[in-house]
């Protein structure tokens, strides 16, 4: 009885458990706390902290690789490496710019187009990593999918580093989604650095209407003027123009309505877990990773910081009419990085209204973001 008793406690997690899954444990907690109880992007959070939870787990196996003997399929693959063929395959983060194009409003940056220049200048933090990267031994390849993470898009860097480097795309995915759903954290701080009081107490004349056929026409325009220029960018732009041409075209509101809801989610819990599960303790805790951590907040930073300084000099040559912080926007974070810009600018001045001044350069980054990548696309991959 003694014998079996040992046998079992062998067999189990516990025996097992190593000091870094140990360590990766706690972390995944940790990010647990932070979706549930302070709500950070818990869409995001929640499931890409329990994903991490479960490959940590000693003996699970649930992302181990399917073993074939001569053809005969001997053990079957973990059920999220599965969910992960989604990632390598590049199927998930396409199926995610549908249900934003489906969500997302491009009223504000068809009303006032010079806010593209903003969504083009956060942009910056992208090319500027990739020099940085470089110069701590990435190849070209691998620091193109980390400087990516500066544009604040999860499915970009999914999509860019599952072709560039995917021996990163663990490290890249946790990162990107990390700033993400650190945005209101982060992004503050870098907004009232480059910012004076008198500038964040702005307040912008009212949007002018936009008409139906100007939101039909502007996404075949831009897929057909990008898809042409950046043919790499067209499974992204592609699909993000699809979704929000379901939004505005009215004769499909079933299939708008399924891309922002039921499609999206079930993409989002499956892209998100699998995220999650590409950081085990074995591939997450190395000097490697570490490197690209601090690369990807560098990246995330100087894309706030030029988003924010394009806002400081257009709101000079327009006579201060431009609130500077709607810059900040520029990243791809929809719609959180649009809501940072209001809540600060309400700080300063409560009777101001941001938000849908700030979703003009928000969705400016969501394109720029997609045609960053194809740039890198043509030019590394």
């Amino acid at each position: 009885m003694l014998d079996k008793m040992i046998i079992f406690l062998q067999g189990t997690g516990f025996s097992a458990m190593t000091l870094p899954q140990l360590l990766m444990i706690i972390i995944a907690c940790v990010l647990l706390y932070l979706g549930v109880e302070k709500k950070y992007e818990p869409l995001l959070v929640v499931p890409i902290s329990f994903g991490m939870l479960l490959v940590n787990l000693p003996l699970g196996d649930i992302m181990a690789y399917a073993v074939y003997d001569q053809g005969k399929l001997v053990s079957a693959a973990g059920l999220l490496r599965y969910f992960y063929s989604g990632i390598e395959l590049g199927i998930f983060p396409p199926l995610i710019f549908l249900g934003i194009g489906a969500m997302i409003d491009f009223g504000p940056l068809i009303a006032n187009p010079k806010t593209l220049l903003l969504g083009a200048a956060a942009q910056f933090g992208i090319f500027t990593t990739l020099i940085g990267a470089i110069w701590l031994g990435f190849s070209p390849s691998q620091a193109g999918s980390i400087g990516i993470i500066g544009g604040a898009d999860g499915p970009t860097a999914i999509f860019l580093t599952s072709r560039l480097a995917p021996e990163l795309l663990g490290s890249v995915a946790v990162a990107a989604y990390s700033y993400m759903a650190l945005v209101p954290i982060i992004q503050p701080p870098i907004m009232k650095f480059f910012t004076t009081v008198e500038e964040r107490k702005i307040v912008m004349e009212q949007l002018r209407p936009v008409t139906r056929i100007e939101r039909i026409l502007f996404p075949v325009i831009v897929v057909i003027l990008c898809g042409l220029l950046l043919p790499p960018a067209i499974p992204l732009l592609g699909m993000l123009m699809f979704g929000n041409l379901l939004r505005e075209s009215g004769v499909t509101d079933r299939l708008s309505k399924a891309a922002q809801n039921e499609l999206n989610n079930i993409v989002v819990i499956l892209l998100g877990i699998a995220v999650g599960a590409s950081a085990s303790a074995e591939m997450f805790l190395t000097a490697s990773t570490i490197k690209i951590i601090v690369l990807g907040l560098a990246a995330f930073a100087v894309g706030t910081a030029a988003g924010v300084l394009m806002g400081k000099l257009m709101c000079k040559m327009s006579g201060g009419k431009i609130n500077p912080l709607i810059g900040s926007a520029g990243v791809s974070a929809v719609p959180m990085a649009a809501r940072v810009s209001q809540v600060v600018g309400r700080e300063a001045n409560p009777n101001n209204y941001l938000l849908m001044h700030a979703m003009g350069p928000n969705v400016a980054g969501v394109i720029g973001s997609a045609i960053a990548a194809g740039i890198l696309l043509s030019l590394l991959g």
